[in-house]
């Protein structure tokens, strides 16, 4: 793909949205709906991208931060005003220039390019990308001859009744050649409903002076469509979701109800796992092959190996080892460390820890900043006491220790290898190697206490 240039126009209020959020900066599949714009904008070629912003404009420039170039609507005149910003960014030579909405994250790579190709091949000054929908009604119109030829686009509120009548629209999307772009919009004016000063208006006058536009009919609407409140918001997300779970089926993972699982662009799934119902796959999650994971499990950023099984569980920034399971209950909390042949059994919580090779959690146990070993078995009801109200403290236990239920372990403590800890101690000095804890008050008998009391 030969090289161009974009514009993303992003400074609009989307008082529609309802929202403290940029409208752009809202998310699908876990990426902002300007991001998806700016993605397949690049995976087609684009080598420089400049995006309009004014209103929440810091939210942008967070996000993107000198990835991009900026050019700053400061009043909202319209799309051409809007374009009209970035004519610093294209002096000097001619270049190709996509125009886009950046609340249209639906886009995709092949569109692009298929609408480069025609631009190019036709010798267009423009290219606006068009579609045919059953009802209309908001969308510019686009008006052509009987022969086709496109004549202009007319905003929905400008257009007369015979006009309303016509259902091929104007996508938002359009190809330019700069030059021409840039002095067509020096010639165009406000005088409409709106008061503002269309980029619409271009075609009508590049016509005029004989040069070359066109149409060029998208074949799928929805790559089209744009976010312009919280409907059309989740419209967009189930359009985009179906569209990724399909790809993972196609991958060769088996996904139990398609429609009610979630899915983020980045996660990578291997084949042959197997994805169950009411499941949240988040950010930049990677699950092996042959897995098993869910229902009703969510993990976001993070890794599993293979045949790692993962029920009604929370996963975040965690990792799991081959052949280990999780569940049901569990919560891995950042910094999770999972071994291989681990279990991680119900109501368990691990955070910012190490559990090494064979080792059993099975319930009700809590271990944070601890560093576990091999084959270690925790009974129920375990805690590492990490916390005293102002510092965080580790706990070690090395391989092949025995913590007996209801247990806890004040840090910084160390259980060194073989050592046994009784069931219901509370061990605040290093246990040694093959040594027996216990630590808890011996037993007392008041004989007839309920009575004499």
């Amino acid at each position: 793909m030969s090289n161009f240039s974009a514009i993303i126009l992003a400074a609009g209020q989307g008082k529609r949205m309802n929202s403290d959020i940029s409208k752009v900066m809202h998310k699908i599949s876990g990426k902002p709906l300007i991001d998806w714009v700016y993605t397949k904008l690049k995976e087609a070629g684009c080598k420089n991208h400049v995006i309009v912003i004014g209103h929440k404009k810091e939210q942008i420039e967070e996000y993107f931060k000198d990835s991009v170039n900026y050019a700053i609507q400061n009043e909202m005149l319209g799309t051409g005003h809007a374009v009209m910003m970035c004519k610093d960014y294209f002096k000097g030579e001619n270049t190709t220039v996509m125009v886009l909405c950046g609340d249209a994250p639906l886009i995709s790579k092949e569109l692009i390019e298929k609408t480069i190709k025609s631009h190019k091949e036709s010798n267009a000054s423009a290219t606006v990308v068009s579609a045919i929908v059953n009802d209309a009604t908001g969308y510019g119109r686009i008006i052509k001859d009987e022969n086709e030829n496109l004549l202009k686009i007319v905003e929905h509120k400008d257009a007369t009744d015979e006009e309303k009548k016509v259902n091929e629209i104007n996508s938002g999307m359009y190809c330019f050649e700069s030059k021409d772009l840039f002095d067509a919009l020096s010639k165009i004016k406000n005088d409409n409903a709106q008061g503002e000063y269309y980029l619409t208006d271009t075609i009508g006058i590049l016509k005029s002076e004989g040069k070359k536009v066109k149409a060029f009919v998208c074949d799928d609407f929805e790559k089209t469509l744009g976010v312009n409140d919280r409907i059309d918001l989740a419209k967009a997300q189930k359009i985009k979701n179906k569209e990724i779970v399909t790809k993972n089926l196609i991958n060769g993972v088996t996904i139990i109800d398609p429609d009610n699982t979630y899915i983020d662009e980045d996660v990578v799934i291997g084949k042959d796992t197997i994805i169950y119902p009411n499941c949240v796959l988040r950010g930049n999650t990677i699950i092996g092959e042959r897995c098993e994971v869910g229902p009703n499990s969510t993990i976001e950023n993070t890794t599993i190996g293979n045949d790692v099984k993962i029920i009604n569980s929370v996963a975040n920034e965690a990792f799991v080892g081959d052949n280990s399971t999780v569940g049901p209950f569990a919560y891995l909390r950042p910094k999770a460390n999972i071994g291989k042949k681990v279990k991680i059994g119900d109501f368990v919580e691990i955070k910012n820890s190490n559990i090494d090779e064979g080792t059993k959690v099975s319930h009700l146990t809590y271990i944070g900043d601890s560093d576990v070993g091999k084959n270690i078995n925790f009974g129920c009801g375990t805690i590492t006491v990490n916390y005293d109200g102002k510092n965080k403290f580790r706990t070690t236990i090395e391989d092949n220790a025995f913590i007996g239920c209801n247990t806890n372990l004040v840090a910084p403590v160390t259980v060194k290898k073989n050592a046994f800890i009784a069931a219901g101690s509370t061990i605040t000095d290093d246990v040694d190697e093959d040594s027996l804890a216990i630590a808890r008050c011996r037993q007392t008998i008041k004989k007839d206490w309920r009575k004499n009391k």
